[in-house]
């Protein structure tokens, strides 16, 4: 006898996910991909945020570079988001869901001063980078070459970002 299909949340049949990645692996890798997502968009505010906030003799300089950092952000949450999907698990979505999620702070109520601002970015990029590092030996252990990739593409924006901010704050 043939096994019954699964129920998708409808209550209808749905076809068994069979990527060659088994149901444990794919969910412990979509679990941190929601990490990855909510610290993504979580930063993607902040920097949107402070875009909007930012003062200072570096105005235009920093307002043009935060503009570039989060539509970059802002284009790198949709993927992740569909890897998720992919892997036959939801994606969070709601600001209570990343909030749990997160480990990059929320924004300041009260925004900082410019050169704060760039540091409190660093900081958001290279925790953002140690979520993606902390997901890459499962992805990698999986044989997930998909969210491999997305998280070395991922690395590699972080550090980089991290990088041309921290330059900002040498004298």
């Amino acid at each position: 006898m043939a096994k019954s299909a699964a129920k998708n949340a409808s209550g209808a049949s749905a076809l068994p996910i069979n990527i060659g990645i088994n149901e444990k692996d794919r969910a412990g890798i979509a679990k941190g991909l929601s990490h990855l997502l909510a610290d993504t968009y979580t930063l993607y505010l902040t920097t949107h945020n402070f875009h909007w906030n930012v003062t200072g003799p570096m105005f235009n300089t920093l307002h043009t570079m935060f503009m570039a950092q989060y539509t970059e952000l802002w284009n790198a949450v949709d993927p992740v988001a569909e890897r998720i999907r992919s892997l036959g698990h939801a994606a969070p979505g709601s600001y209570a869901q990343f909030a749990k999620l997160a480990s990059v702070p929320d924004a300041p109520v009260n925004p900082p001063k410019a050169l704060e601002m760039v540091r409190i970015l660093v900081q958001g990029h290279e925790a953002v980078a140690r979520t993606a590092r902390a997901l890459f030996p499962l992805a990698d252990k999986a044989g997930d070459e998909p969210t491999a990739d997305l998280l070395t593409q991922r690395l590699t924006v972080h550090e980089q970002t991290a990088w041309m901010l921290r330059s900002l704050l040498e004298e």
